[in-house]
C-alpha cells in the first residue's frame, strides 16, 4: 500500500498534483484527509480556517458566506486511474461526520446512477475517529465532500 500525506505545506505552493507510479491491482494509494468544522483542511488554501460548528446548520451558514470563494481557491486532486483509500479523520467536530466521493455528475435520486456510476460513502466518524473509504477511480472527474459536516464539493481529476 502506498501512502500520500496531504499537508498544508505540500499544497501551499500551487495546484496540487499527485504523481502516482503504476499501482498494481492489489495496491491502493492512501490519501489522508482531515475534517474540521465545515472543511477538509489539506485541500483548502490557508489550511484550517478555525471554524466552529455544533450542527449541520452552522456549516450551512458558514458555507453560504464563504463556500464559493473557498472552493474556487481549493486544490484539485490530480490522480492516475487506480485503487485509492481515502483515510478521513474527524479532528475536532463535536458530531458524527462522513465522507462521500462520487462521479461529478452522480445524482443519488437517479436509480441508473446507482448501478452505473462510482459513488462510495459512509458515516460514523465521531470526534477523533479515522475511517478508510476504498474506491477505484477511472479516468474522469469526481467530487468529494461530507454531507453531515457540510463542506464544499472538492474536485478530483483522474487522467492517465
Amino acid at each position: 500500500m502506498k501512502k500520500v500525506l496531504l499537508t498544508t505545506a505540500s499544497l501551499a505552493a500551487g495546484a496540487f498534483a499527485l504523481g502516482v507510479a503504476s499501482v498494481s491491482a492489489e495496491e491502493a494509494q492512501v490519501i489522508e484527509l482531515t475534517q474540521t468544522a465545515c472543511q477538509f483542511v489539506e485541500i483548502e488554501a490557508g489550511g484550517d480556517h478555525g471554524y466552529t460548528s455544533n450542527s449541520k446548520a452552522d456549516c450551512d451558514t458558514i458555507n453560504a458566506e464563504s463556500g464559493a470563494e473557498r472552493l474556487a481557491s481549493a486544490k484539485v486532486l490530480n490522480l492516475k486511474p487506480g485503487k485509492y483509500i481515502f483515510r478521513v479523520t474527524n479532528k475536532n467536530v463535536p458530531y458524527d461526520l462522513g465522507f462521500w466521493v462520487r462521479e461529478h455528475d452522480y445524482d443519488w435520486r437517479n436509480p441508473l446512477h446507482k448501478l452505473s456510476k462510482t459513488s462510495v460513502s459512509g458515516g460514523g466518524l465521531s470526534t477523533g475517529t479515522t475511517k478508510d473509504y476504498e474506491v477505484t477511480l477511472e479516468a474522469g472527474e469526481y467530487i468529494y465532500s461530507c454531507p453531515l459536516n457540510p463542506t464544499p464539493d472538492y474536485k478530483i481529476v483522474v487522467e492517465g
